[in-house]
Order: C-alpha cells, then structure tokens, then sequence
C-alpha cells in the first residue's frame, strides 16, 4: 500500500507543514507514506506524469485558495491513468461545504474536515491495517453517508516535532506553529471560527527551535494566527530567541501591535538587528470598517506601537491593508492607505478582500453587496461602497507599491518625491496612470528600467528638481548594487576622475560623488562641492539589505 500526501504550494520556496504534520502524526504508517510537494507554476502534465510514476493506491490533496484550481483539474485527470486510486481532500477549502466537494467530484472517496491530524491516522489504519470501517472514522465526509462525527481538537503537546529531519527543507522558509486558534472575531478569517487558544507548552517548543538555531536555518515562520495574544507565552519565546541568538536566524511573527505591553517592546528593542520581524495586519484605519468586521483594535494604541518599534530600527516591519471591507469607499481607503503609510513600514502590503467560504463575511456578503470570484481564491469584484473600476485603480496602485516601495530599491527618491503630491496614495495614483500612458503596463519593464522610469515620471511632475532626483536615484541604485555600468541617469564625473582615482577601492566596494546630501532623509541646497560616498557590499543593512556607507572619504 502507497498513500501519497500531496500539496501544490503557491512558491518552491514555501512547504506545507500540513502534510508533514499528517505524516509525522501517522508515523507508525511511514512506510506506507510519501510526501508529493509541486507548485502552482507546474503545469498539469507534469504533476499528472510524477502522479502516474509514483503509482500511488490512495492520493491524498491538501486544499485551499491558491491551489484549489490546480488540484480540480488534477482530480479530473487523475481517474484516467491511475483509475484504482482512491481520491481523498483535505484542508481549509474543502472542509466548510465538503458534501457539496463531493457531488461535485463523484470520484472522490472521501474528504476530512477541519484538523486532519488523528483523522488521517485514522485512515491509514482502515487503508493499512483493515481492522475499522471508514464509518467509525470521525471528521470525514463520505459520498452518500455525510460527515461520521466531529473530531475532537487535540492538544497542541500531542502533535509531533515536523522538523526531524530538515534535508527536505534547505533554502526554504520553515514555518512552525507554537499555537493554533485566535481569540479574536474578526468576520473575514476563518481562524474566527476556532475561538479557544490553544499553546504548545513553552519549553516544548524551547526544545524544538533549539534544532532551528543550531542548524542555523535562514528563516522560521510562526504561523499563529495572533501570536501575542498571550503575553507570557510571547515573552518566553521571544527572550529564549534573543538568548540563543545564532546571527543568523531570523523569526517572523504575525502579531496584534496594540497589544505590545511596555516589557514586550523592551525586549523586542534589545535583539540582535533582522533577529526578529513583525507582520501587523492593520487592514483599516476606519472606525466604522473595523466594527462591521468585528476586529478588536486601538488605532491609537497600534500607530504608537509601531512607532515604538520603527524606533529601535532592529525589527522589518511589515503592516497589511485589505481593500473591498464593508464601509470603506475608494476615498475612506485612501485615507487608510496614507495612515499605515505615514508608519513607515518595511513592507506595506495591500491586499484584496477575500471571500472565504465559512467565514462570517461569507454569510453576510449579500447584505453587503459584495460581489467576489466564483472560483478560489475567491476575492472581491465589488461591493456597495466600491465600484469594479475603483477596485482596477487600486490594483494599480498596488502594482506600484510592491514595485516601488516594497522593494526598498527607491526609497530615498520616493521619500522627496512625495513632496511634489498632496499625499503619498496620489503619488502612487499617478504613477500607475503614467505606466498606462507609457504602456509599460502591458510591456512591464526590467528592473534596471523603472530608475530611468521613476526620473521620467517625477521630472514630468516636479520638473524643477530634476537634478535631485538624478541623484537620489544614482544613490539608490549603488546602495543596493555595484553596477557593471554607470547609470544613464548619474551625473558626468569625467571632472572628478582624479579624485575618484584617489579614492579607488577594491571591487567589493564602489566610490560615488554627490553635490545633494542624499543620504540624508531631506536633502537640503546643493553644494558648490561634491561629497564622497563608499558604498560597501560586503557590509550590508540586516533590514534593507543595502550597502553600508561611508560619507565624507
């Protein structure tokens, strides 16, 4: 008997611990077991063709929004070239209306719903060892029986370490879970509908993040769903990692700023720069937005505590905005967009609204107006209070912003030129309006190509300043690359040659000259004198990841 778990990741670099936690729950089966891990860049024929070599008798998928589609085909296909294997679901997508799952894929043998762990080791049993019925199985769904009981959540000490053996995960993100449920209500997450907290005991996952640190993994992401949401779990684990801290690791967090105790923030200011980094989901700023979806959150609170934490410059921070929630038009989200703005974070992701089947939204989208895609991952066309073509102009905006702004390749550029508009949101409106004019758009544009694009753009728009932003864009770009060439865009040095030959330097490093005290956050009046800068590549920035600077060589 081979039962194969398979998951189809949005990227390589992601895993699915939910396979792995299915197997290493059901370890007395190993034998039996094999993990299949794809991505949604593989096509069809070749998840089909590594499917058939494998041979499996039981497949079984792990679902959700970003792979559902994928895995639809597959389970049509798959009954062709393999037509004696039995087809099973799981997951977050398939969990809320799996006896709809299963009239619409016949084919199926079943699907399990909610927490899969005991329930597939369940069904290992009936596949391996025969001796109970798929009835007596609680948390599946069966075609022409329905759902055989509700399975009991197990305690978060019950689950195994998934991590014995970290070969399958080099130069991948290694997530782990210290607890699963969250307190909060908020109406768009399914992590809503699971309300009791449940922790790992501290000094279990002390024991398991210790293999983390000494094989020095790159990154380990916790994926609980809220993870302050118990202070003194938060402070044990946060003070073991500042403690153990090997230089290289770093610990993502999904945290609720507004919950940052004083105690926190201090421990938090005193770890080693890209020790640690916070990922805080603001998704509005307005009031009446956040009590329509539930979400308990002090503005004040929040906006004080990511300033505290920007402070110490030793944690990325990266703050999340959802667009298409109840009671905010274009305009409101403007608003929004400039308040988590003016919070500088490392990373301002602006998402879209989705519309997850279970959640609360789910039910109430009607009484909203909220129209959304009818095929996963299910996000909003839509609603009372925005307009198809406003959600276009804000996907727009959102292109620009990870081009721009999330990659930290502008930021001193970007930083004058928001001067030249009444707020940040219109910079970037604008900019996206350029792109279409330009039709870069359609032909998009190389990275190289977007400096030369940007001082187009903002000469267009501040034309007065063009010799400043020919500077702050020649700073940018040497302070994340040594350049082959010099940029069409920075000045002529041919009258300083020989004093930049006086200052050659080996080729880690690169010597530039500038009238603008660019590395400053406002450059003032241009100087009668250039001023030197060293750009070393050697020595970066643990959070920008940009050269580090000497000024005045």
């Amino acid at each position: 008997m081979k039962v194969l778990l398979v998951a189809v990741n949005a990227k390589y670099i992601h895993a699915n611990p939910a396979v792995y936690s299915l197997r290493a729950y059901a370890a007395e089966y190993q034998a039996s077991l094999e993990i299949a891990e794809y991505t949604i860049n593989h096509t069809v024929e070749a998840m089909l063709a590594d499917l058939y070599q494998r041979g499996p008798q039981v497949i079984a998928f792990s679902c959700y929004i970003w792979n559902w589609r994928l895995i639809g085909e597959l389970l049509e296909e798959i009954p062709q070239i393999l037509p004696g294997t039995e087809l099973w679901l799981g997951g977050p997508e398939v969990s809320y209306d799996a006896p709809l799952v299963l009239k619409q894929f016949p084919q199926l043998s079943g699907v399990m719903v909610g927490e899969g762990e005991a329930t597939f080791a369940e069904l290992m049993r009936f596949y391996c060892r025969g001796d109970i019925e798929l009835t007596e199985v609680s948390g599946i769904c069966l075609p022409g029986t329905g759902m055989t009981g509700v399975r009991r959540p197990l305690s978060m000490d019950e689950l195994p370490f998934l991590y014995e053996d970290l070969q399958p995960f080099a130069n991948r993100i290694v997530y782990y879970e210290s607890g699963r449920g969250c307190p909060f209500r908020c109406s768009y997450c399914l992590s809503s509908i699971d309300k009791q907290v449940r922790l790992r005991s501290v000094e279990l996952v002390k024991r398991e993040l210790l293999v983390f640190l000494e094989h020095k993994v790159p990154q380990v992401k916790f994926v609980d769903r809220t993870f302050n949401c118990c202070h003194e779990h938060a402070m044990e684990i946060w003070r073991f990692i500042h403690e153990h801290d090997n230089g290289v690791t770093n610990f993502h967090f999904e945290i609720s700023a507004d919950l940052l105790t004083e105690e926190e923030l201090q421990l938090l200011h005193a770890m080693r720069p890209g020790l640690v980094q916070l990922e805080i989901g603001v998704q509005s700023t307005h009031p009446a937005t956040l009590q329509a979806i539930r979400r308990s959150m002090q503005i004040g609170q929040l906006r004080t505590a990511v300033r505290r934490l920007w402070e110490g410059r030793n944690i990325h921070i990266h703050l999340d905005l959802i667009a298409g929630l109840p009671m905010e038009d274009y305009d409101r989200f403007v608003i929004s967009f400039n308040d988590v703005y003016a919070m500088e974070p490392d990373q301002l992701q602006l998402g879209f609204l989705k519309v997850l089947k279970g959640s609360e939204l789910y039910e109430k989208a009607n009484d909203y107006g909220i129209s959304y895609r009818s095929r996963a991952p299910y996000e909003v066309l839509y609603s009372k209070w925005l307009s198809y073509e406003d959600v276009l102009k804000l996907k727009r905006v959102e292109e620009m912003v990870e081009r721009y702004y999330n990659s930290g390749q502008f930021r001193h550029t970007l930083k004058e030129l928001e001067r030249a508009f009444a707020h940040p949101f219109r910079m970037y409106e604008e900019l996206a309006a350029y792109y279409e004019e330009q039709g870069y758009v359609i032909n998009s544009p190389a990275r190289s190509r977007r400096y030369e694009i940007l001082l187009a753009f903002a000469v267009s728009r501040d034309p007065g300043r063009e010799s400043l932003y020919r500077e702050l864009l020649t700073f940018d770009i040497y302070l994340r690359e040594k350049c082959k060439s010099r940029p069409s865009f920075a000045a002529d040095r041919t009258a300083y040659q020989e004093m930049l030959r006086a200052r050659e330097v080996d080729k880690r490093e690169h010597v530039e000259f500038f009238f603008y005290p660019v590395w400053e956050r406002a450059p003032k009046q241009r100087g009668e004198a250039p001023v030197f800068v060293r750009f070393c590549y050697e020595k970066r920035d643990p959070l920008s990841h940009n050269a580090m600077i000497t000024v005045g060589v």
